[in-house]
Formats: C-alpha cells, sequence, structure tokens
C-alpha cells in the first residue's frame, strides 16, 4: 500500500475525490493563516479605506445640500428683488402715465387759452376795423347818397346846407 492509499479518510474508492489528510490538514493550516493574515492586515485596512470613502461622500452631501440651501436663500432673495423691481416698475410707468396726462391737459389748456386770446384778438381787430370802415363809410355816405340821387334823378344834387 502507499503512501496516499493510507492516508485516505473514507475507505471507500471515490477517485480523486477522496481526500488525503496530509493535504487536508496542510489545507486547513494554510486557510487559517490566510484567514489570519487578511482579517488583522487586509481587512482592517480595507475597512478603514471605505469608511474614509464614505465620510467623504456624506462630507460632500452635506456640503451639497449646504450649498442647495444657499442657492435656494440666494434666489429667493433675487425672485423678492425682482418682484419688488417690478412693483418699482409700475409705478414709475404708472407716475410717467400720469405726468403724461398731466402734461397733455396742461398743454390743450394752453393751447386753448391760446385759440381763445387769438380768436379775441381777431374779434378784436375785426371790431377795430369794422367800426373805420363805418366811420369812412359814414364820411362819405353823403356824397355817394348825392352822386347816386343824381344819377337817378339825371342831375347833380346840391349838398344841403345845415
Amino acid at each position: 500500500m502507499t503512501l496516499a492509499q493510507n492516508s485516505t479518510i473514507f475507505d471507500i474508492d471515490l477517485g480523486p475525490l477522496n481526500p488525503v489528510t496530509v493535504e487536508l490538514i496542510l489545507g486547513v493550516v494554510l486557510f487559517g493563516l490566510t484567514f489570519l493574515i487578511l482579517a488583522k492586515a487586509v481587512l482592517p485596512k480595507i475597512s478603514k479605506t471605505i469608511a474614509e470613502r464614505e465620510k467623504a461622500i456624506d462630507g460632500g452631501n452635506e456640503h451639497a445640500e449646504d450649498l442647495r440651501a444657499e442657492a435656494a436663500d440666494v434666489r429667493a432673495q433675487y425672485e423678492a428683488e425682482l418682484a419688488e423691481a417690478r412693483h418699482e416698475a409700475a409705478r414709475i410707468r404708472s407716475r410717467a402715465q400720469e405726468e403724461g396726462a398731466a402734461a397733455i391737459a396742461a398743454a390743450r389748456e394752453e393751447g386753448a387759452r391760446e385759440r381763445d386770446a387769438i380768436l379775441a384778438a381777431g374779434h378784436e381787430r375785426i371790431a377795430e376795423e369794422r367800426a373805420a370802415a363805418e366811420r369812412e363809410l359814414n364820411a362819405e355816405v353823403d356824397t355817394w347818397a348825392r352822386t347816386l340821387a343824381g344819377r337817378v334823378v339825371g342831375e347833380p344834387v346840391a349838398a344841403e346846407r345845415s
């Protein structure tokens, strides 16, 4: 019998699946050493790295949330200022429309006064010219009346002496 046959755990022939005792013990010892090395040296470093990553990610998320909150505050302030600016613009437009309407009313009133002044001056001038024409015509009425009477009668009419 060979060493490999004597050191098998099972008496039945399983072929290559039948474990050898020495190989089994050696495998368990090497597995234990590998497990200890991984558990004591490698896994703590991996855990530490993962914890640092999670901390960095959480810190980044917190910072991002802070930035989002700050941006929301800035946006709300901007929108409030924009709304106030719109209200101020509406007030300015309203005041400008009122001032424009007042200026138009004043210009119309000034125009009406000027028109009335021009009409009054025109009426006065017409009255003066009419009075002058009447004086001129009244001065010559006697002469024209004698001339006309002379034409009708056929002889010159002399002026009456008063």
